[in-house]
């Protein structure tokens, strides 16, 4: 995947949407807007983290705020351009490689867009491996670095500039401002070198997205489904089948928040699964009992087809699968459990990982 193409952007936006665990955005608002910033400005390079250089300026772009606001207020070129500009002019350093922070949704694509416009290439990995809520939420969190800088700017023209004490005040100020800004922005931070991201990045997530949009794009007569390939590729698990029957969301406190209620079907008759969100899937009970929590990957498929549905996607009478996957082994540590797991968001629970959750629903 050394260029990409319209195809690599329509997979990408699809399997982001998959490791974006109903989070990160739109897809659909990505994919179109990095097939229009390539029509205008050229086709973007993808590179590796093996053939970045350790004196290269990464810089990750982003989309902050609610899904439910996104939808309404797409960014613009101008918008997209303007937190790389004002990083660039308090750092002094130009910007030579571009990353996703996570690989989720718009998210994975907005950076696709701002190297194009920039002539840049993207780097193949990102700092979640999948979507979480908080801008703290990362790998360069997690191995003891900060955001000196953090870039932020709305449709209207305003771009501001903060410098957090860390990860933690970063989400705190960016959040705020972001919700003054009508709860979207686009953001930069977590600048750092080539050196310090083949230590933090989570590499070749951007082929990984693209090669689950290809699988989930496939003729669903494939002698084997693709969901079926996914999960053996993602080491996954399929926890429920259901219809939903009531889903309570809103915006609260800069992000989309709720819960979705699913009635089993064949397999799972008779039962019950409750999934809660901020933005992203974060917990999944079966019959009041967890099944997967965060860090650990929730994503929710269309029945049919086998596409992801996003939390704010999400509807009533929706017939779906849900699946589940384990994290990467660096949220699996202590301080990624403390950073992103559910006790974190105020849910009852210790982490429990996927495997033991699914062997002992399986066992009853």
């Amino acid at each position: 995947m050394k260029w990409l193409n319209e195809e690599d952007i329509e997979n990408i936006a699809i399997g982001a949407a998959v490791l974006g665990t109903g989070g990160g955005g739109d897809p659909y608002i990505g994919k179109m807007m990095a097939l229009s910033a390539i029509k205008k400005y050229g086709p973007v390079q993808v590179i590796s983290i093996d053939e970045l250089k350790d004196d290269q300026w990464v810089l990750p772009a982003s989309g902050m705020g609610s899904p439910s606001v996104l939808v309404e207020k797409i960014p613009s070129f101008e918008q997209l351009a303007a937190p790389l500009k004002a990083f660039e002019k308090v750092t002094g350093k130009k910007t030579d490689v571009v990353m996703p922070i996570e690989i989720g949704g718009v998210n994975s694509l907005i950076p696709v867009a701002v190297a194009a416009m920039n002539k840049i290439p993207i780097l193949d990995g990102d700092a979640m491996g999948r979507a979480f809520p908080e801008a703290q939420m990362v790998t360069f969190h997690l191995d003891g670095l900060k955001p000196e800088f953090v870039t932020i700017a709305d449709e209207q023209g305003n771009t501001v500039t903060i410098e957090p004490a860390d990860g933690h005040w970063s989400e705190k100020l960016s959040r705020n401002v972001t919700i003054s800004m009508g709860g979207s922005s686009i953001v930069c931070d977590y600048g750092i070198t080539g050196k310090q991201a083949k230590k933090s990045v989570i590499p070749g997530t951007l082929s990984l997205a693209r090669q689950i949009g290809t699988l989930l794009k496939e003729q669903r007569n494939a002698a084997v489904h693709p969901i079926v390939q996914m999960l053996d590729i993602l080491g996954g698990y399929k926890i429920f089948k259901g219809k939903a029957m009531h889903i309570q969301r809103g915006i609260q406190g800069g992000f989309t928040r709720g819960e979705a209620h699913f009635d089993g079907i064949d397999e799972n008759a008779n039962q019950s699964c409750t999934l809660f969100f901020q933005n992203e899937h974060l917990l999944a009970e079966v019959d009041g009992k967890p099944i997967a929590m965060a860090p650990d990957l929730i994503a929710v498929l269309d029945e049919e087809t086998g596409m992801p549905i996003t939390t704010e996607g999400l509807k009533y009478g929706a017939r779906a699968v849900i699946v589940a996957f384990p994290a990467h082994k660096k949220w699996r540590t202590p301080i990624g459990i403390e950073t992103a797991g559910p006790r974190y968001f105020k849910y009852p629970y210790d982490y429990i990982p996927l495997e033991t959750l699914v062997k002992e629903h399986s066992s009853k």
